[in-house]
């Protein structure tokens, strides 16, 4: 297996409403696929929402209402950018969930809930460089 995500999907109870807040967030949705699914590109990975119901049946695992323990990251190129970003979910429809503050390893960080509860961490961390793209690495 090559060490790359290609699609992060998120399940969702309401596929308009999640549409909603993601193009809220800036995002902008695949004009080509586009019945019963809803996938954005993000750099080198794709965002997909996909109905609760649909995500059960093609799995065949039954999903609790909560989100996940899993939760999905962005990171920003400033302290600045993490209080936009949180912001700008807030306005989409989300939660804040924490507010930005100062982490333990140094950085700026908070947290919101996209429309289904879905967590997210906003994060700005020097020690992990963001390129030009948008791509992140790891500490050399």
């Amino acid at each position: 297996m090559e060490p790359r995500i290609s699609i992060i999907t998120i399940a969702t109870d309401d596929l308009d409403r999640a549409v909603r807040f993601y193009e809220g967030m800036g995002l902008t949705r695949h004009a080509g696929i586009t019945e019963g699914v809803a996938f954005f590109q993000t750099g080198g990975a794709i965002l997909g929402l996909f109905p609760r119901q649909s995500a059960e049946e093609d799995s065949g695992v039954t999903f609790g209402k909560a989100p996940s323990a899993v939760y999905l990251a962005y990171n920003t190129r400033s302290d600045a950018e993490v209080d936009a970003v949180l912001a700008m979910a807030e306005r989409a429809g989300g939660r804040i969930v924490k507010p930005a503050g100062r982490a333990f390893w140094g950085g700026w960080y908070g947290y919101f809930a996209d429309a289904d509860g879905h967590i997210w961490e906003v994060a700005h961390n020097p020690a992990f460089p963001i390129a030009e793209d948008g791509s992140i690495s790891l500490p050399g």
